[in-house]
């Protein structure tokens, strides 16, 4: 019965939306004739962004559909030869005569280059961060992610909002754990990233248990013809790294190819200080340690990307992609040395800690995405199949040596754990688009199926007082089984704009202990309502009303009951005991000029899912635990500025004033439940120049300031974070060199403070923010034909809007 309520979701109509049309016409030379396979870009006046291009026939003609009503520009180019720009107003099917290509070998000795494309759009729901030929895209995409307005990294997670975010590529979700993400993040070249999207209350064609999203989109190159890259890359920290890269690019009528494969060898360090004071039932310190932990990790990551599309007809696109990530022989090396006071701040012992974590880890995902444009104009079937492979082995030696506050030894402890973990993803989405009298619907139908096998031994305990006495072996296994369905349509009419989405999710879960011979199932169905409104306010003002609710699945990682150790005293915990979490999301937005955004907005998380720590003053032990806490809110104010203050500076400003807090069970404290909350500000400023004439040397820099945020049972404190970079074009596009600071100020990592009760104890990392970066590339093949396309859509854009 629960089937056929989604399959019902999935057709039900809800609401109408906006017509799209088609631009045709024919590509000629100076003699009248006929041009074929010439480029045919439509450009948005708004933004000047290419959002359709086309190669004309083998007669010459060509024919865009599926525009939007809006302002365009639209150009023909052809090795060499170009066309004016012809300024269009779509509000129906518009055909044009020919666009005429004269030579332009001449053209770019007379260029100016005045104004700078800018790095970020608003919209009413999401950021838009170009990247594409900037800075940014000089690092990895993990550097990209951490650096987007907006986006907080709280110990190598993402925020938006204080909600961890998912992340997608090119709207399909990436399907692992958030460690696995970040892996694969610090392994994909910046390079290939075009922009990300920032997305804080996601509509309904996004799933429920994502909350913000950032999406990832990949450069495309919609000019026939070859051209390629290679890239290198030097960094220096408290260690030297290195990367190696390289990009290919080939295009024709109907197929297209990219490739990609970046090594990226590192050498990273990491050093954390942390403190507990031990308290006793009268709430007295009687036992105080210090610890500096310092971590080096050395690896071999290696990525290789390759995306294939194919149009066999005017209608039909097929596409295929395929990401591998290969880190073999990875470790991490820790030294822990811990001081333990009495009372009296008295040396009692110390303690000696070097352990070693070896990862060899492999991660394979193909996506198969098929588009078809139907009869009707706008109406479009999309299809996608997707499936992911993730196998990660580890093995764990840990030795710690006491000693008396004399220096002689006292005991020894050691262990060993050898670990085994392997997932496989699949899932298949179909959706569908159609006009439906003055609107348009869409809905759609999804399945995903994780499957996911985990083992771990513990090997030569010398020792089985707690934390140790445990199950020293055990294999967990964790099946999840999503069904979603969708329906979501717009309407317009006068100033007013309203899209409302719902969706439906049924899930099953069946997570098992072996050993131990426990199982956790859970099974439910759902239902995910969400609505947009707009109102204009005039040409360039508007208002409007966003709302949704979602879901926060626990995933195989937050369950799986295995414990990682620093040492004896210190260690993480899964939790199989979580259950999902609800959330209620409201945004409302003051658009002013299209330039000033206010946003409003407020945030019910429910029980959501939080790491928690906890010392066990009795047994001297620290733990790291997810769990749902009882209750939690946020809500804030935001205030955006986006705007060229002259032709050669933009600039964006993005500020926060927000409350957080968290509701939890107070685990090994004399109170029952304890209230974490703060009271914040979050402030960015990014600034883009051009300082050349002819536009070839640029330089960016921001500023990003955080007053305090939450991490759990954690307060962080406050953090300042100036980037400073310098980017320059040499030979007509053939080179370029950039150079790029980070963390100028050595201020960009937070002391994580938590302090009730009985729990006492903090930790300050500092991992390798502080870094200067120069990179190299050099551009193979045609490269000048969609570099100097961009160029001139901007020059001739400048000229039209200046006369």
């Amino acid at each position: 019965m629960k089937f056929k309520y989604l399959l019902l979701l999935g057709l039900f109509p809800l609401g109408l939306a906006g017509q799209t049309y088609e631009i045709s016409g024919a590509v000629k030379d100076t003699d009248n004739q006929p041009l074929p396979y010439a480029n045919v870009l439509l450009l948005r006046v708004a933004d000047s962004a290419q959002v359709k291009g086309i190669s004309s026939d083998e007669e010459g003609r060509f024919a865009l559909s599926g525009v939007s009503a809006d302002l365009y520009y639209l150009q023909a180019s052809y090795f060499g030869y170009r066309s004016i720009l012809v300024p269009l107003e779509v509000r129906q099917d518009v055909r044009i005569g020919a666009l005429v290509l004269e030579a332009e070998s001449n053209a770019l000795d007379e260029v100016v280059v005045t104004g700078q494309k800018p790095t970020v759009e608003r919209k009413s729901d999401r950021i838009i961060f170009k990247v594409e030929n900037t800075l940014a895209s000089e690092g990895n995409t993990w550097d990209i992610l951490r650096n987007a307005p907006g986006v907080i990294t709280v110990q190598d997670n993402l925020e938006i909002r204080g909600q961890q975010a998912t992340v997608y590529l090119n709207d399909r979700k990436v399907q692992l754990a958030p460690e696995e993400v970040t892996e694969l993040l610090k392994g994909l070249s910046g390079d290939l990233v075009s922009s990300v999207e920032v997305i804080p209350i996601p509509p309904a064609s996004y799933g429920a248990a994502d909350g913000p999203i950032l999406n990832i989109r990949t450069r495309q190159n919609i000019v026939p013809g070859y051209k390629g890259s290679v890239r290198a890359q030097w960094e220096q920290a408290v260690f030297p790294k290195y990367s190696l890269g390289t990009s290919h690019y080939f295009k024709t009528d109907k197929f297209g190819l990219f490739a990609n494969y970046t090594i990226n060898p590192r050498k990273e360090f990491k050093d954390t200080e942390s403190g507990v004071n031990w308290i006793d039932d009268q709430g007295s310190v009687f036992a105080t340690w210090d610890t500096d932990i310092e971590k080096i990790t050395r690896s071999q990551a290696q990525q290789a990307n390759l995306i294939l599309d194919y149009s066999p007809t005017e209608k039909d696109r097929l596409n295929l992609t395929t990401n591998l990530a290969y880190s073999p022989g990875k470790t991490g090396a820790y030294d822990l040395g811990t001081v333990m006071r009495n009372a009296q701040g008295a040396v009692d012992s110390t303690l000696r800690t070097r352990s070693v974590v070896e990862d060899d880890q492999v991660n394979l995902s193909f996506d198969l995405n098929y588009e078809r444009s139907l009869g009707k104009e706008g109406a479009s079937l999309k299809a996608n199949g997707h499936y992911t492979f993730n196998e990660l082995r580890r093995f764990q030696d840990g030795s710690t040596n006491y000693f008396d506050p004399g220096g002689a030894f006292l005991r020894n402890f050691s262990f060993s754990t050898d670990a085994f973990q392997s997932i496989d993803i699949f899932t298949g989405q179909a959706d569908y688009t159609t006009p439906l009298g003055a609107g348009t619907l869409e809905t759609g139908a999804r399945a995903s199926f994780i499957r996911t096998d985990s083992r771990i031994d513990y090997l030569d305990v010398n020792n089985t007082q707690p934390p140790f006495d445990i199950a020293l072996s055990d294999r967990f296994q964790y099946d999840e089984d999503v069904y979603a369905a969708y329906a979501s349509l717009s309407q317009q009419w006068g100033g007013w704009s309203l899209k409302a989405g719902l969706r439906a999710e049924q899930t099953g879960v069946e997570a098992r202990s072996v050993t131990l011979q426990e199982i956790n199932r859970q099974s439910y169905l759902e239902w995910f309502p969400s609505l947009f409104v707009e109102r204009k306010l005039g040409e360039d003002h508007s208002t409007s009303f966003t709302y949704s609710r979602q879901l926060t699945r626990p995933n195989y990682a937050d369950l799986n009951p295995f414990r990682f150790f620093l040492n004896e005293n210190d260690f993480d915990e899964g939790n199989p005991n979580l259950v999902p979490n609800f959330s209620h999301n409201f945004n409302l937005n003051l658009t002013l000029d299209n330039t000033f955004f206010i946003d409003l907005y407020y945030r019910d998380n429910g029980r959501y899912i939080s790491t928690l720590s906890f010392q066990d003053n009795d047994n001297q032990t620290l733990v790291q635990i997810n769990q749902n806490v009882l209750e939690s809110t946020s809500y804030g104010i935001d205030f955006t500025v986006s705007a060229s203050l002259f032709p050669f500076w933009y600039l964006y400003t993005y500020h926060s004033v927000f409350y957080e807090d968290e509701t939890f069970l107070a685990v090994q404290s004399n109170v029952e439940t304890f209230t974490n909350k703060v009271t914040g500000y979050y402030g960015y400023v990014s600034n883009s120049f051009t300082l050349s004439r002819d536009g070839s040397l640029t330089a960016e820099t921001s500023l990003l300031y955080l007053s305090g945020f939450l991490d759990g049972s954690y307060r962080m404190s406050e953090t300042l974070t100036w980037n400073l970079g310098l980017r320059k074009t040499l030979w007509d596009g053939r080179a370029v060199v950039s150079l790029t600071a980070e963390d100028l100020l050595g201020r960009a990592n937070a002391t994580y403070t938590t302090r009730f009760d009985n729990q006492d104890n903090f930790f300050f990392a500092r991992p390798e923010t502080r870094f200067v970066r120069l990179g190299v590339t050099w551009n193979l093949g045609n490269f000048r034909l969609q570099n100097r396309s961009s160029d001139l859509e901007k020059q001739e854009l400048q000229r039209i809007e200046n006369e």
